[in-house]
């Protein structure tokens, strides 16, 4: 057995819950593997939800998704426009945007493939990340998810179609993220933005940084 969290969107601060389920683990890095875990997670969560006399619907959201909306969804794969108009990923705007303490930003990660990114040698060789800097704006590396959340958003937001398809569900998963080695999980952020959607709080926690800061992480 192993445990993953899932997170459930909700409808007040911070717009999100994580509950840890424990699921049949099925080793191997095999997509087949990966998907019978994704199953067993799901079930479970499914079961204890009608346990507690609640409806709801649970969203995986990787590369691994059986759902093509979960595909395309992962952070990999998810696009946003920048101001050039160019296309970028989330997952490559996100690691272009690292400040580490001997480098970075390496603003030309945004052109790269989102494997490429994450690879870039100079991810791992320019010592720990001290901030990040995206489109002129500095963002603290506390609170923890706080650029990975915003980016994820805003990025979610500019796709109207998967944006809106997303609000049919109520619980993410991301069966490659582990809480123990990992910080920032897409699954959390979508359930942020279905959870300021429905609560009517998103357009105001667009506005600015400071102002998704404040409403979701409450500093």
């Amino acid at each position: 057995m192993a445990k993953r969290p899932v997170f459930e969107a909700q409808d007040t601060a911070p717009y999100v819950n994580r509950r840890d389920v424990e699921f049949q683990f099925f080793g191997g890095f095999s997509i087949q593997q990966k998907q019978r875990c994704i199953r067993s997670l799901h079930q479970n969560y499914e079961e204890l939800f009608r346990q507690e006399g609640k409806t709801g619907r649970i969203l995986e959201i990787s590369s691994k998704s059986e759902n093509p909306l979960g595909v395309a969804m992962s952070a990999f794969n998810l696009q946003m426009t920048l101001n050039s108009g160019q296309k970028s990923s989330v997952e490559s705007v996100f690691q272009g945007s690292k400040v580490f303490e001997h480098g970075g930003p390496y603003t030309d990660l945004y052109g790269c493939p989102s494997i490429e990114a994450k690879r870039d040698p100079r991810i791992r060789e320019s010592g720990n990340v001290i901030g990040f800097r995206c489109f002129s704006y500095d963002f603290p590396t506390e609170p923890r998810t706080f650029f990975y959340d915003w980016l994820y958003v805003n990025t979610l937001h500019q796709n109207t179609a998967l944006a809106d398809h997303v609000m049919e569900y109520t619980a993410f998963t991301d069966i490659e993220f582990n809480p123990a080695k990992q910080i920032n999980c897409q699954a959390e952020a979508a359930a942020i933005y279905v959870g300021l959607r429905r609560s009517g709080m998103l357009e105001k926690a667009l506005e600015s940084r400071d102002a998704f800061r404040e409403i979701v992480f409450g500093r």
